[in-house]
């Protein structure tokens, strides 16, 4: 267990949290949901203690360990991975290398093989003989090869340094896992593994994402920041999110009576726990709602983005149409022989680790790449609103918000302008901030904002969730699920992929492809492309 008990945070004249009172128990997930700035990672680190409360007390078993998600990648450099793994148990690994030390002395005395006797008591307590083994599994599961355990981490890359350090958190049965953004880097396979690992383990998850699939499966409860304020809630984040759209209609229906209102929610909750799937959590979220009070739903005041891809000029007949298009860069294939033709339906999601591929397959679209072979048509009705991956190159000057968007939009108006960024988020002063000093998600919904100013009836999306807050990938998950048109899009977000599309194209490493019109579970089942 660990309580939160009146916990006030400020820094100089800003609150970030205030009177937050909390407990979490074990065999329970908890997922950290807010804006980005709201103070998620600072919470996690509240909760170890990195950060000190301004009143306040976090109360803690002290026969419980705490394992957390070390965020310095390179920390670890001079220990080998296995190591690495290892010392995620401090105590564990303290009494294995004072072992050594002791086992090493040439003057070995009566007095050290005593301390070592209760050392290797000790060691046997904390299941040390399975260590190394332990951590092999956990290693393997997350995509390491055995082929490495022994290499020290500075050899490694960085993706793979992510995934020990996720080891070292998971190794050794902690009490209360603390992690922050886990699924950073990790493949779908890896991700999967992750899932099933935190689905079956037996003590108190707390973590912060901005996937909404992996809070969806692994979380029976949600905490969200909201202002100031820290709220607890049972369900996963689906549950949160619809049911705080079901009050905010509520309390917009001023004619609608209360018993009304009761039953709506009522009906809402049954659904809701009558659909979930038969895993442990899903059945322990279930037992959850199936005893909540309807009192203990409230609606955030959380603002999100308005994204609406709008159009005016109606497609014709031909759209998009590849034929064997071959491109090789620095003497490597990357599209082999690929052929595409886009129906006015398709809503295309690239998928797979080659993001070079997709990103070519977007600029030979556009323009940017012209391909080695191959013959490409594009409609003369086609107008794309495209999102690139890079964009970097439209923030490198000073100018001022407004003044971006006025480049792209047909009213030129201050006012015009600055209400449509105040809908992105851009509010008062901020649509007079400089293009410069922008945060990647600022970046991201600026760049959308470009987009739907754009007006394309073709819409070209290159990992387009980078960045964003979960609430900016809802927004964009529903303009995404409205527009009516084609859209071609590549990105790791499970349930952005699973929601949208209706097509997919997995590109291998030697460039060749599949093309499948199916869905994306049903296509990692099939094709076992994770």
């Amino acid at each position: 267990m660990l309580q939160v008990k009146n916990v006030t945070l400020r820094f100089g004249s800003r609150t970030l949290f205030e009177d937050v009172n909390l407990e979490f128990k074990g065999d329970s997930c908890y997922g950290i949901i807010g804006a980005n700035g709201a103070g998620k990672s600072t919470f996690l680190k509240i909760l170890t203690g990195e950060v000190e409360t301004t009143k306040g007390e976090i109360i803690k078993d002290k026969h419980e360990r705490i394992s957390v998600l070390k965020q310095n990648h390179n920390a670890y450099d001079e220990y080998t991975v296995l190591e690495t793994v290892i010392m995620g148990n401090e105590k564990l690994y303290n009494i294995m290398k004072e072992k050594e030390a002791l086992y090493m002395k040439p003057d070995f005395t009566n007095e050290d093989g005593i301390k070592v006797g209760k050392l290797e008591a000790e060691f046997e307590a904390l299941n040390g003989w399975e260590a190394e083994s332990e951590a092999a599994i956990l290693l393997s599961g997350l995509g390491i090869k055995n082929e490495v355990f022994d290499d020290k981490m500075s050899t490694l890359k960085e993706k793979d340094k992510v995934k020990v350090l996720l080891a070292s958190a998971l190794f050794g049965n902690p009490d209360i896992l603390l992690l922050d953004e886990p699924t950073n880097g990790l493949d779908i396979k890896s991700k999967i593994w992750l899932e099933d690992f935190l689905i079956n383990f037996k003590g108190t998850v707390i973590l912060v994402s901005h996937d909404r699939h992996f809070l969806n499966t692994v979380c029976t409860h949600m905490v969200d920041i909201d202002r100031e304020r820290i709220k607890l809630s049972i369900g996963n984040y689906d549950f949160w999110y619809q049911s705080n759209e079901l009050m905010q209609r509520q309390i917009n229906d001023s004619n609608k009576k209360k018993e009304e209102k009761i039953k709506e929610l009522q009906t809402f909750i049954a659904r809701f726990s009558a659909n979930a799937s038969k895993s442990k959590q899903a059945t322990s979220r279930k037992k959850l709602l199936e005893k909540i009070e309807l009192e203990e739903l409230k609606p955030s005041t959380r603002k999100y983005p308005y994204i609406n891809f709008e159009y005016e000029k109606r497609l014709g007949k031909e759209i998009i149409h590849l034929s064997k298009i071959n491109v090789t860069i620095d003497g490597k294939q990357i599209l082999n022989n690929l052929n595409l033709t886009v129906r006015p339906e398709d809503k295309i999601a690239l998928i797979g680790e080659n993001e070079i591929a997709k990103t070519t397959l977007f600029k030979v679209l556009t323009g940017e790449i012209i391909p080695d072979s191959g013959e490409i048509k594009i409609g003369s009705t086609v107008i794309f609103s495209y999102f690139p991956k890079n964009h970097d190159n439209y923030f490198q000057g000073k100018e001022i918000l407004v003044d971006f968007l006025r480049k792209y939009s047909e009213n030129k108006e201050d006012s015009y302008l600055r209400g449509f960024l105040g809908r992105m988020l851009f509010s008062g002063e901020e649509s007079l901030k400089q293009v410069n000093v922008l945060s990647g998600g600022e970046k991201v919904r600026l760049m959308f904002s470009k987009m739907m100013m754009k007006k394309g009836n073709v819409l070209l999306l290159d990992e387009p969730t980078n960045h964003l807050d979960i609430e900016s990938i809802q927004s964009l998950n529903k303009a995404m699920l409205k527009f009516d048109g084609p859209i071609i899009f590549s990105s790791y977000d499970t349930e952005l992929i699973e929601e949208v599309s209706n097509r997919l194209i997995y590109i291998e490493p030697d460039g060749t492809y599949i093309d499948k019109q199916m869905n994306y579970e049903d296509f990692i089942q099939k094709y076992n492309k994770i």
